[in-house]
């Protein structure tokens, strides 16, 4: 619910707080007052579009705050969660534009953009008039507003539930067909390069090994050599494991006369002849495979060769090329096993496509039924309000398979016919202002158990009519009223008198300027008010009695309500 306006230097409101509360609020003045300009500053702290020309003359900034009083389930608290913003049950969204065009939006004197102020607005406050071009104008609305009168909720998110699996199939399998067509069309480059890489055999980290194997091969005679004079300085009668032998004997013959201080040297030269005979023996072994092999460099030379060039014309390195045979190996396998694929898809497709024609028919069968229930609710609204040969109706019309949508197969429209024997059309193509408004209201009644704004704003509902008319719109407003917040913008003193509380436009001068008042009224000042609406410029003694007549009327409804 709204509990607060406050607009600073807005046209020509220089300084405005409104406290609002429950019940039916009506603000009434004369023609030009600037009952208008509390709209445009309304819709502005609701996301509306921001125009430097809100600006007051002189100010370099407009600012409009309004405060909302949140239930503990309203869809809002949810968004603003969802936003990780304060979720409290007392909620302020400020809107401030400068004379230069450029705004800022912010929730709780948190920024956020203009796009979420506009969602948190629609949540907040429904706006109606017959100049508005949203909410029951808005025809892609008009499924949801059926749907929720005809409790279609849960039916429509199994139909939405199904229209995402069936898009999810019907992708998959135009991926799949897509991959395929590029895939055969690729078939015979594919077979070819498997075909090159099949006889090549790459084998992972093949590269390095096979590049030392060549260092090796390179390097053999010399290797050979070195391995010689190794072999030569090692063994033999002359060589370093014999000459420790030697050493050995000698010190082993007159240890027994050493006292033990052989022994130390003793194990060091057993040990060193041990080193010298394994290093011998390891020198013989590597000298076995540094021998040069012409044949089997010239091999490798070759398969270096054969790998480098085959990488380099694939742009891998030589290491990616068994992966490369790999992949290459299961697109063709892909093309060889697709056809089977792609049947499974496209019955999983036509299954999720029965489903939600199963499920979407169901809605179409509710959706019908709820029609029917909203024409008869709302025919019976329309003869008080003057609309007495008018009719309404709800199409409810299959599309064609390609306008199916998440929400259904069905286009939902609100049609009227003012006149017998006049084809029914759109709301705003057949009806006039006034009817309009009118035919708004009777809507709003009917569908007031579904609406999701904890607050309703009419914009001059009772256009072009008066007497019972007018007093019927009055009755209506005030039924609204029972259930939520409703404002109303009206020069009709039989629907000012509903009002539970009442509120004054009136111009001012201050200084050289003009500004905009809004003024609370009291009993005495709501009787003036009324008096002047019912006899114009001159405010007659009969016009009071007329006016004490309807505020009368309007104690006594609420006493029997």
């Amino acid at each position: 619910m709204l509990i607060g306006l406050s607009i600073r230097d807005i046209v020509l409101i220089e300084r405005l707080d409104l406290d609002l509360h429950k019940g039916l609020g009506v603000l009434t003045g004369e023609t030009g007052a600037g009952k208008s300009i509390l709209l445009d500053s309304l819709g502005l702290c609701l996301g509306a579009r921001a125009d430097s020309g809100l600006v007051r003359h002189g100010a370099d900034k407009g600012q409009v705050s309004a405060e909302f009083f949140l239930d503990e389930n309203h869809p809002a608290r949810q968004l603003l969660a969802e936003h990780e913003l304060d979720e409290s049950s007392e909620l302020v969204l400020r809107r401030v534009v400068g004379k230069d065009g450029r705004s800022r939006a912010f929730v709780n004197d948190q920024p956020i953009s203009a796009g979420l102020l506009r969602e948190l607005g629609e949540l907040l406050v429904e706006i109606q008039g017959q100049h508005d071009r949203h909410g029951l104008m808005d025809a892609s609305t008009h499924s949801e507003l059926l749907d929720a009168l005809g409790v279609n909720g849960p039916r429509l998110k199994i139909v939405q539930g199904s229209w995402d699996a069936m898009r999810k199939a019907g992708h998959a399998l135009e991926e799949a067909e897509e991959a395929l067509a590029n895939a055969r069309g690729d078939e015979e480059y594919l077979r070819h390069v498997l075909a090159e890489l099949d006889e090549i055999e790459p084998v992972e980290n093949e590269e390095a090994g096979l590049a030392e194997d060549r260092a090796l091969l390179l390097n053999a005679d010399k290797l050979a050599s070195a391995v010689s004079d190794a072999e030569k300085a090692l063994g033999g009668s002359e060589g370093a494991a014999a000459r420790l032998r030697e050493a050995e004997r000698a010190l082993e013959k007159v240890s027994d006369q050493a006292g033990g201080r052989l022994d130390g040297a003793l194990k060091a030269l057993e040990r060193a002849a041990i080193e010298a005979a394994e290093a011998a023996s390891s020198v013989e072994e590597a000298g076995s495979s540094f021998v040069a092999a012409p044949a089997r460099l010239n091999d490798i030379e070759e398969r270096l060769y054969k790998l480098r060039e085959l990488a380099r014309k694939h742009r891998v390195t030589v290491d990616q090329l068994a992966d490369l045979r790999t992949s290459f190996a299961q697109r063709l396998a892909a093309i060889d096993g697709g056809d089977e694929h792609l049947t499974g898809l496209r019955a999983s497709a036509a299954k999720t496509r029965d489903i939600y024609l199963k499920v979407a028919t169901e809605l179409s069968t509710s959706r019908q039924k709820s029609a029917k229930k909203m024409d008869k609710a709302v025919a019976k609204e329309l003869p008080p309000l003057k609309l007495e040969k008018a009719t309404f109706h709800t199409v409810v019309e299959s599309l064609a398979e390609n306008a199916w949508t998440r929400d259904g197969m069905d286009r939902v429209a609100f049609e009227v016919a003012t006149n017998p024997g006049q084809p029914a059309g759109p709301l705003t193509r057949v009806a006039s202002g006034g009817e309009l408004s009118r035919f708004l209201l009777s809507l709003k009644v009917v569908l007031a158990s579904t609406r999701i704004a904890p607050t309703l704003v009419f914009d001059e509902v009772d256009s072009g009519i008066g007497g019972a008319t007018a007093d019927a719109v009055g009755e209506r407003l005030a039924r609204l009223s029972e259930g939520t917040q409703v404002l109303v913008i009206t020069h009709s003193p039989q629907v000012a008198a509903r009002g539970d509380h009442h509120w004054r436009v009136a111009k001012a001068t201050k200084g050289k300027q003009t500004i905009t008042e809004v003024t609370q009224l009291s009993a005495d000042e709501r009787r003036e008010e009324l008096a002047r609406m019912l006899a114009g410029a001159t405010v007659t003694d009969q016009a009071r009695a007329a006016a004490d007549s309807l505020m009368a009327g309007q104690v006594s409804r609420r006493e029997n309500a």
